[in-house]
């Protein structure tokens, strides 16, 4: 690519002559975040897609700039931006990185954010070149577990920190709303409200945005995140052709959040091979569309005989799915705490 069309990319996407935008504080990631970066290792930010790591990446160079670092020593690179489409490589990764050095002629080694790394094959090579050089304090987030789990683990063990990042607690979609819990009168004061909030909660999800968005545009907004999710992250990376087939596993497995399933169960609903079953399944997982817990057995034999549990990643993604008024209160709580128990490691 030339030099002034990356720069002209890397200008609109960085905050080097302009004001930082107003950002909702995430403060159990962003302290995590903050204290990571002072660690020099590369800081890893995992999770799905629109759950908020962009942002978590804005509030860290944010907090950067409070304790005093330089905005020209940070570089933001969304590796997403269409312009970056047809040039994806590591010589893609190393022009951006020497055109923000001939541009900005940082004065100490740059805080280096690269949004959505998955996009470029071989990524770790390059990231693993700045952390064995000291050349630059490096970032990353990606949207597909397999990806970062054999990358990281081939090339970047024992270099590195990882932080998982969800969808809202409700505790966090409570701070979204402007909801202020103070003390133990305030939650009574406050409950007919609170129990409507959890119920949209329920309904909704807490995709961040969503939580933004007028109620009669969640449910829009969700099928939009539903594609993205499963023809960015999923069929194109695996150059899929049963769209289809991915889609109604996704809708049926998404809706029954929370109940025991079986691959020959999809098999045979669906008519496909088990090999095209457990594959689409695994594509869902890494894609953080869904987690999997198996049936605890001391025999890890029976538990990987057993059928197992699979829960949605958002309840709002499951919602979509769902045919209207079922009824599946017991299923949703115990997603909500499964999550939950997911935030608290």
């Amino acid at each position: 690519m030339d030099k002034s069309e990356i720069i002209e990319i890397l200008n609109e996407w960085n905050y080097w002559n302009r004001e930082l935008p107003q950002t909702q504080k995430r403060a159990i990631y962003d302290n995590k975040i903050s204290t990571f970066l002072n660690y020099n290792e590369v800081l890893v930010i995992k999770g799905i897609r629109r759950s908020g790591k962009s942002t978590l990446m804005l509030n860290a160079i944010k907090n950067l700039l409070v304790n005093g670092v330089d905005i020209k020593n940070i570089l933001f690179v969304n590796l997403e931006d269409p312009r970056f489409i047809n040039n994806l490589s590591l010589e893609l990764l190393q022009e951006i990185k020497e055109v923000y050095l001939e541009y900005l002629d940082p004065d100490e080694k740059p805080y280096i954010f690269l949004d959505e790394i998955q996009n470029i094959p071989n990524w770790e090579k390059w990231v693993n070149k700045e952390y064995e050089l000291k050349l630059s304090h490096v970032t990353i987030s990606g949207s597909n577990s397999s990806m970062l789990s054999s990358e990281i683990a081939s090339s970047l063990s024992g270099r590195y920190l990882q932080i998982d990042v969800y969808p809202l607690s409700f505790g966090e979609y409570l701070q979204f709303k402007n909801i202020e819990i103070k003390n133990k009168l305030d939650f009574v004061e406050k409950k007919i409200e609170l129990n409507r909030e959890f119920e949209a909660y329920l309904k909704y999800g807490a995709f961040p945005k969503v939580v933004k968005y007028e109620t009669t545009d969640k449910r829009d907004l969700l099928i939009t995140y539903k594609d993205s999710i499963l023809l960015k992250d999923i069929v194109a990376r695996y150059n899929l052709k049963e769209f289809k087939i991915l889609e109604e596993i996704a809708a049926f497995l998404l809706a029954n959040s929370g109940i025991s399933q079986s691959i020959n169960k999809l098999k045979n609903n669906f008519h496909i091979s088990y090999d095209m079953a457990n594959a689409y399944l695994e594509y869902l997982i890494k894609a953080y569309m869904l987690f999997e817990v198996p049936k605890f057995d001391y025999s890890l034999k029976k538990q990987n005989a057993n059928d197992k549990k699979y829960y949605s990643v958002d309840l709002g993604l499951s919602n979509i799915m769902r045919v209207a008024n079922i009824q599946t209160r017991g299923d949703d709580l115990e997603t909500v705490v499964f999550l939950e128990l997911l935030r608290r490691g």
